[in-house]
């Protein structure tokens, strides 16, 4: 078996930064300590650098099968390794949607041929396909996924009767997105009567605002504590909403949790007049005051996992009119890059971002031998120089899409090797192919 030897790395892990050497053996870590030899193996010394485990993306869209115009899975999955994501849990919205077990495992298998990075995907729900969600596996698919507004097609969950009965059978842990279509819906007639169809993306978090989020999300979680489901409310975007999740328990015992996106970290309502549909999303971007609301959160505990929700969009999809502009961007070859800058600016530890984009998720899906270093566990690792600037360009974008809302940024820190099942799969800028990912497995 190939052997590789991390030497003199800060390791980052469960709380703690201790320097310290790990030795991968295959797919695993075989050993972690102050000092290792070993004549076989590949040495790759990582004075000065920091060891993560490697992120787990808990919400992205890969658009693959159907929508490979705007990215697949080969070519996302190239961008997450680059950016430090080892693994991935993709959306059922593709073409067609992701809701029978039939269809899901088609995108299981496109994923074995060609994602570099570590695979599950959610199964979609519709109002009528409660008996295929009741015979999904909780072991091997990443959880079932609603669309309570906000998505096209049979996706969107609107019957009453349809949703108690997912919260009443789902046999694995729910995701939602939570926003209130007729709400959205109402607003967006109301502000088209008022100033025409030529509005901006500046109305964007009018339209898309704190009340119908919070109408949707409580709901959501009025019915997960009727029927004591296990819910996830994905992409919080407002402050409203936050007093709903509680922080005075472990995360082991929540049977509600909370995901925030870093563009709702990130951004906020003032960048639409420079950034505009390139920072339209579903939920919106919205006030300054939310966003630093959303960031408390993740400090305190009351959001619990931090993600992508990686949706590309093709440039020329993004240059229409607002109103006919959808909505999404791609994200993940830059979420680390850009928690990293916080801890820079003094805002979060990086113990805390490990936490919450690797510990809380393994913990959270109870994915199996990933989301930690520790010996024994899958060798799913990135490696980060804090102190190597860069600019987001163009030339060095991997997103079939071709764009970033992040370009002209410039980043104090990078991502220099990025290790996946034990192999090294990216080195200083460049992606090494000839490995694939595996399917994630879940201990439930």
């Amino acid at each position: 078996m190939s052997k590789i030897l991390i030497t003199n790395a800060n390791i980052v892990n469960e709380g703690k930064i201790i320097q310290a050497d790990v030795l991968i053996v295959g797919e695993r870590i075989k050993k972690i300590a102050g000092t290792i030899s070993d004549s076989d193996a590949k040495v790759i010394d990582a004075r000065g650098k920091y060891l993560l485990p490697g992120l787990i993306d808990d919400q992205v869209h890969f658009r693959e099968p159907g929508l490979t115009h705007k990215a697949d899975i080969y070519t996302e999955s190239r961008a997450a390794v680059a950016g430090g994501v080892t693994s991935f849990m993709e959306m059922p919205n593709t073409s067609p949607a992701a809701t029978t077990l039939e269809l899901l495992e088609d995108k299981f298998k496109i994923a074995a041929n060609t994602s570099l990075a570590n695979y599950s995907f959610y199964l979609g729900t519709s109002n009528h396909n409660l008996e295929e969600i009741k015979k999904a596996n909780p072991k091997n698919i990443a959880g079932i996924k609603i669309f309570m507004g906000s998505s096209t097609g049979n996706l969107v969950v609107d019957d009453i009767q349809a949703l108690e009965g997912i919260f009443e059978h789902a046999p694995m842990l729910i995701a939602t997105h939570c926003e209130d279509d007729p709400m959205i819906k109402a607003n967006q007639a109301k502000i088209i009567e008022e100033f025409g169809e030529s509005i901006d993306a500046s109305f964007h978090p009018k339209i898309r605002n704190a009340e119908a989020c919070y109408k949707s999300s409580s709901y959501a979680i009025s019915l997960a504590k009727k029927y004591g489901s296990r819910l996830h409310i994905l992409h919080i975007s407002t402050s409203r909403e936050l007093d709903q999740f509680d922080n005075t328990i472990p995360l082991a015992e929540k049977k509600i949790t909370a995901e925030a996106c870093v563009h709702h970290l990130w951004f906020s309502e003032k960048d639409y007049g420079s950034k505009g549909n390139f920072i339209k999303w579903n939920p919106a971007v919205k006030s300054e005051q939310d966003r630093e609301a959303i960031f408390a959160a993740v400090l305190d505990g009351r959001i619990d996992v931090i993600a992508t929700d990686h949706a590309p969009h093709t440039l020329e999809e993004k240059m229409q009119d607002y109103l006919k502009a959808p909505s999404g961007g791609p994200l993940i070859q830059h979420s680390l890059v850009a928690m990293l800058e916080f801890f820079h600016q003094g805002k979060i530890s990086l113990e805390h971002i490990v936490k919450m984009m690797c510990h809380n998720v393994a913990d959270m899906f109870a994915v199996k031998d990933r989301g930690y270093i520790r010996e024994g566990y899958m060798a799913d690792l990135v490696l980060v120089d804090l102190n190597s600037p860069w600019e987001v360009k163009k030339s060095n974008l991997l997103y079939k899409c071709g764009w970033s809302p992040f370009e002209g940024q410039k980043f104090q820190s990078a991502v220099s090797h990025t290790f996946i099942n034990g192999r090294l799969a990216y080195e200083h800028g460049e992606i090494i192919e000839g490995g694939l990912g595996q399917r994630l497995v879940f201990d439930r």
